[in-house]
């Protein structure tokens, strides 16, 4: 089955893969994602942290190619690769020159099914990942935020940080793993994502040849958690090292594919400044914007910041103040509150936001120039919506009026679904 949209084709082969291509002409590059539905999201208590574990072992080699063979010959010939886990996705990614790509298809339609897995290796991946979560224990962002999302969600395996907790990763097997790979590495829970300077029909032909092969597997399991309304404020600190208070406030957000979504990157880049989608760049911070005139500009807060991450499920609507030294967090927080009433009971202007969508725009402009960022958008948002969703982006985000902001801050901005977290450092 193909489908043409947007200079865009999609592909779905017999055996459920998925393919994305886009061809981009203006550079002999070429880029291939391969995008897998799995990541924290499909984890349970016993198992937390092995999406990003497997992610590791996909680069220890295959019978084909070892570890060294992958790194080596995608050097030799000039490209670049990585692999990251999320809520939602794993994904692996080549960009190479585009008479090259070609042994890109080969790795990864390789490692789709035939990836070792030894237990000697997953020993010593162990003892990474565990050196990666210790280091990630001496940043308090880090220890705080991994409260405040523990005490945010009850049921939904969003409350467990993508890592993992550490008697999970103490305690999970090689067959815990290579089982964990089985079920979710199949080709009819994948999605190949291509941009740059190919032939479409040609390329086509090559993704079949080399994924269509593969059989697929029985259905992944279903994540049938739902998240029970919170009725009231829930509050957290955390005590550590170090001598600078931090403040988060977590609000129930809305998933990719709610209509509340692109108000609520508005109000976000309202009250902290304009960011960008992609985890490959596009953010930055605005001096100008409401909460850093308020927090920052006042001497309270050394930096305030916000977010709105696009998940299948609702997810969270996060700030996060670094409090100034010998700023009282009492201060900060009733601050912080302040302007949050202030939009709800207030209409932001058209100037402010016409000036936010503005800057938005443009994060979303910038963060999609190059043709790895094109590909990495092209399999992203076919992990919570499909790819239609990027072409409808800018549209959407520029229809949202005045009053869809105040709406949707009224109904997120409340006590009573936000979840206080406070780091007290003890230094």
């Amino acid at each position: 089955m193909v489908s043409r949209s947007n200079g865009i084709v999609k592909a779905v082969l017999p055996n459920g893969l998925t393919a994305l291509l886009k061809e981009i002409h203006t550079a002999p590059v070429a880029s291939l994602w391969v995008w897998y539905r799995v990541g924290s999201r499909n984890e349970h208590p016993g198992i937390t942290g092995i999406s990003h574990w497997v992610e590791h072992m996909l680069f220890k080699g295959t019978p084909r190619y070892s570890e060294n063979d992958l790194d080596r010959l995608v050097s030799r010939e000039g490209g670049a690769r990585n692999g990251m886990t999320w809520l939602d996705w794993t994904t692996y990614y080549e960009t190479m020159p585009s008479d090259k790509i070609d042994l890109a298809l080969e790795i990864e339609a390789d490692r789709m099914v035939n990836a070792l897995i030894k237990p000697s290796e997953v020993n010593k991946e162990r003892s990474v990942i565990i050196n990666e979560r210790q280091g990630a224990e001496n940043s308090p962002s880090f220890r705080l935020f991994e409260e405040v999302q523990a005490a945010a969600f009850k049921a939904h395996p969003y409350g467990h940080e993508v890592i993992g907790h550490l008697c999970d990763l103490q305690a999970m097997t090689r067959d815990d793993l290579f089982g964990f790979y089985k079920t979710y590495y199949v080709p009819n829970n994948a999605v190949v994502a291509l941009a740059g300077d190919f032939d479409t029909r040609e390329m086509l032909d090559k993704i079949a040849r080399r994924f269509g092969r593969l059989k697929p597997a029985a259905r992944a399991p279903r994540v049938t958690s739902v998240e029970p309304p919170q009725t009231g404020e829930r509050r957290v600190i955390v005590k550590g090292e170090g001598t600078t208070c931090y403040l988060m406030l977590a609000f129930r957000s809305v998933a990719a594919s709610h209509p509340d979504f692109f108000p609520l990157v508005a109000l976000d880049s309202v009250l902290c400044g304009a960011s960008g989608l992609s985890f490959t760049g596009g953010a930055t911070t605005n001096r100008s914007s409401r909460l850093s005139r308020a927090l920052v500009d006042s001497g309270l807060a050394a930096d305030i910041s916000g977010g709105v991450t696009p998940t299948i499920d609702p997810y969270l609507y996060a700030l996060f103040a670094t409090a100034q030294p010998g700023s009282p967090i009492d201060d900060l927080e009733r601050a912080l509150w302040a302007e949050l009433e202030r939009v709800k009971h207030q209409p932001v202007t058209q100037a402010e936001l016409d000036k936010a969508i503005k800057q938005t725009k443009a994060q979303f402009v910038f963060g999609s120039e190059s043709v790895t960022n094109q590909a990495f958008y092209l399999g992203f948002c076919e992990m919570f919506a499909d790819y239609r969703w990027l072409h409808t982006y800018l549209d959407r985000l520029s229809a949202v009026t005045v009053e869809d902001v105040q709406r949707v801050a009224n109904a997120c901005l409340t006590q009573d679904t936000v979840t206080v977290g406070r780091y007290l450092p003890q230094g």
